[in-house]
């Protein structure tokens, strides 16, 4: 029997295990990732079906995590992956961030931690670097908008308080929320962050635009500061 005959092809498979009919028959909700990722590609390449293609893509670029990171260079050193289907992919991955910003821009009001942190936890939790960014609030807590400003590593002597609260004069905003990300992937705050924390509570006490909270964003996970009492202490 010659090599090719023993390849494992999806066709192979029954008819209730190959992802597409699966799809149609229990939802893309009940596949995993590389099955969806195999509904996309459609085909494999020499020797590989597409469901394997997609497996070891998934494991190449550490699940989903990690193909929000993958830049097309990357997905194309993968086997059996070329420009087309990375593209395709790529294009999916940036159509969910797309979705999940604008149900989050259509948020009318931003009443809970966990409201704050899913504006942003989707694509902050994929960056490579610190981002910090400020949740802009009107009187009744409705969004005005997210802004973001500084990139890098969150230090005290980076951050300049006129910078963090810049937006949110120009926009009249009557309270502000600030949010930044671990790279890591761990959003246990650091002693870096609670004595950020602290100054700029006490600038937005004496702009009288309040800092209602601080989040950090790590890998679906976030911390609440406020929740946390970190440099929120009332005085």
């Amino acid at each position: 029997m010659s090599q090719a005959t023993t390849i494992y092809r999806i066709r192979d498979l029954p008819a209730e295990e190959r992802p597409r009919e699966r799809m149609a028959a229990t939802g893309p909700q009940a596949l995993s990732t590389a099955e969806l990722i195999a509904v996309l590609l459609r085909t494999g390449g020499r020797g590989h079906s597409a469901l394997q293609t997609a497996q070891t893509l998934v494991q190449q670029t550490g699940g989903l995590h990690g193909l929000r990171r993958a830049s097309l260079p990357d997905l194309c050193a993968i086997p059996s992956i070329g420009p087309s289907k990375a593209s395709l992919i790529l294009a999916a991955v940036e159509l969910g961030r797309r979705i999940a910003v604008t149900e989050a821009e259509e948020a009318p009001s931003v009443s809970s931690p966990s409201a704050a942190a899913g504006l942003v936890q989707y694509e902050m939790s994929g960056l490579e670097q610190e981002h910090l960014r400020t949740v802009l609030l009107d009187a009744r807590n409705r969004l005005i908008r997210v802004c973001e400003v500084y990139r890098g590593s969150l230090t005290t002597s980076l951050i300049r308080t006129g910078e963090v609260f810049r937006e949110a004069i120009k926009a009249n905003a009557a309270g502000m929320i600030v949010v930044h990300n671990h790279p890591s992937g761990d959003p246990s705050p650091s002693p870096e962050d609670m004595a950020v924390t602290r100054n700029l509570v006490e600038a937005g006490r004496l702009l009288d635009i309040p800092v209602l909270d601080h989040i950090v964003i790590g890998r679906g996970r976030f911390v609440s500061m406020r929740e946390q009492g970190m440099g929120f202490a009332e005085k």
